[in-house]
């Protein structure tokens, strides 16, 4: 069952970021609505506490592994969205999504496979 919710808000917090980051990109003031802000937040603590709830559920340490690799690709996907929501230009933009979405392709790969180079 936590397995299950985690992996569809994981799902749920790619689409929704997608769909901002478009927003972003053409200008839609869209994305200044208070649900629009405040949603991701809750979305991703929900998917960080079912996260955490299943690693200590199966006893996985965070530090090294698998799960330490998807925690730094975790913390790139961070940095990636910020730039993709607050970069002054939309070729800045336009990058932090690429970054983005090739950040959260790692995470589900090593995911799925649980290696930490899973290509």
């Amino acid at each position: 069952m936590l397995k299950a919710l985690h992996i569809a808000l994981a799902y749920l917090t790619v689409a929704g970021f997608i769909l901002r980051a478009f927003w972003a990109l053409s200008g839609s003031p869209l994305r200044q609505q208070k649900w629009v802000r405040i949603t991701p937040h809750v979305v991703d603590t929900l998917l960080l506490a079912l996260g955490v709830a299943l690693a200590f559920q199966l006893s996985i340490s965070p530090v090294a592994g698998w799960l330490g690799a998807k925690l730094a690709g975790l913390l790139a996907y961070i940095g990636f969205g910020v730039l993709t929501m607050r970069a002054p230009s939309r070729p800045l933009q336009a990058l932090g999504l690429l970054g983005a979405l090739a950040s959260v392709g790692y995470i589900f790969a090593v995911a799925f496979t649980r290696q930490v180079w899973p290509f």
